[in-house]
């Protein structure tokens, strides 16, 4: 699939007159177009809804566009609860996702009136307490099923080694135990496989799950209000490979409902998603500039990002494909490695990689970096994050976030006699 930016080199132009690189930016006509097709999907389901997974893009701006199309939120600690709240989410358009859970994130959960979902069986008594000794009716309980998860196209991932969920049979115990403590409505999650580019996991990780609510039914007597198929549809970083069709996915996942719970009589239960990658990695990217190029034993490209904006080619050896702004249609007949400024060698947005004749001023858009981009951004070096920009439907742009100042890195440090030092 030929990627192409949603931004011009002359579009860039503009926005630099106002607002320097590196910065992010994103397509509000792409997310809605998007988010309608998600909903669309599974439309077939009265209850359906996505839960946005704030950690992957945690913009209030970005969030509240979600919302308008009644997106809740996932939410795995104070400070993204504290986003939704803020936002007017509340109740059950809020799901709470953690694991090792603090004692005052499940108070503060259900102050909001949370949907919790237990990672394991010990924290029910944990959870008990912090809730100030009576649990809420409805809770959810997470489930890992061991092993190597498969499918046809090969593996996905190996539950067996992740640290989250529970076993079936600490899923039945928990249920039973929750029961006793007054809960009256169940929910079950599962996270097995990240960033699947493949319309299977989500039909075959959802009859697994059909097939696990209809035990947990027939063992407990437990009512199952919904079930959460979490996130793990990823997108296509690579040129070469196809994207996931959510339709298509949607549709699966119907199959597998018709087929497995309506015949059990279970056909009321909601389906709920938390597709934080999906909906927002494809319509957000890091656009920079060429500000120094080196020649020795291979050719450098020298950036004015770094991985301080985007970490995941740096830890994970991610492709982000790159579009150099203008030169869309140029012969890709250099390979460069594109590097930003950070002491450490690992920082490089590409490594070998053939792209059209590169000058100084260039502008470079790197693709996909939406959702787990700018939130997993850091310090090192001193670096400052950038700003995130929103591309708006009418073609302006909003500032949704300034970038970082000095201020902002040694606001820790406020009130000491260092702090006062400072040259600001």
């Amino acid at each position: 699939m030929e990627k192409k930016a949603f931004v011009t080199k002359e579009q860039v132009e503009e926005i630099v007159k106002t607002y320097p690189t590196p910065f992010y930016l994103y397509d509000e006509a792409g997310i809605r177009r998007n988010v309608e097709n998600v909903k669309k999907a599974f439309s077939w389901n009265p209850g359906f809804r996505e839960y946005f997974a704030v950690k992957a893009t945690p913009n209030p701006s970005i969030v509240k566009l979600l919302a308008e199309y009644d997106c809740g939120t996932d939410c795995a600690s104070k400070t993204e609860l504290m986003m939704a709240k803020a936002l007017g989410l509340s109740g059950d358009h809020i799901m709470f996702s953690s694991n090792d859970t603090p004692f005052e994130e499940y108070t503060y959960a259900n102050e909001l009136g949370a949907i919790i979902n237990l990672d394991d069986i010990t924290h029910i008594d944990f959870c008990e307490e912090a809730c100030g000794g009576k649990l809420p009716e409805t809770m959810s309980c997470r489930y890992n099923p061991g092993g190597v998860y498969t499918l046809s196209n090969g593996i996905m991932d190996n539950p067996g080694d992740a640290k989250y969920g529970m076993t079936k049979a600490q899923m039945i115990e928990a249920y039973k135990t929750l029961m006793k403590k007054g809960v009256k409505h169940f929910g079950i999650h599962a996270f097995l496989a990240s960033n699947t580019v493949t319309n299977e996991y989500y039909p075959k990780l959802a009859k697994e799950l059909f097939e696990l609510a209809i035990d947990l039914k027939n063992e407990t007597g437990a009512h199952i209000a919904f079930i959460n198929l979490s996130g793990g549809v990823g997108v296509a970083y690579k040129p070469d490979q196809t994207p996931n069709d959510i339709l298509v996915i949607g549709e699966g996942v119907r199959k597998a409902y018709e087929e497995t719970l309506v015949p059990a009589g279970m056909d009321d239960i909601a389906i709920y998603t938390e597709m934080g990658r999906f909906m927002l990695a494809p319509y957000g990217a890091v656009v920079t500039k060429a500000i120094h190029e080196k020649h020795i034993y291979k050719e450098y490209i020298g950036v004015d990002a770094c991985a301080v904006n985007l970490m995941r080619p740096a830890i994970y050896g991610a492709y982000h494909h790159i579009t150099v702004l203008g030169k869309e249609d140029a012969p890709k007949d250099h390979v460069y490695d594109v590097t930003g400024s950070l002491c450490e060698n690992s920082d490089k947005f590409a490594i070998d990689r053939e792209l059209p004749e590169i000058e100084m001023g260039d502008y470079l858009f790197i693709h996909d970096a939406g959702a787990h981009g700018y939130s997993m951004g850091y310090n090192y070096n001193g670096k400052l994050k950038c700003a995130e920009l929103l591309l708006k439907e009418d073609g302006s742009v909003d500032l949704i976030r300034r970038a970082e100042t000095a201020k902002d890195y040694y606001a820790t440090f406020e009130g000491t006699d260092f702090y006062n030092k400072l040259d600001f």
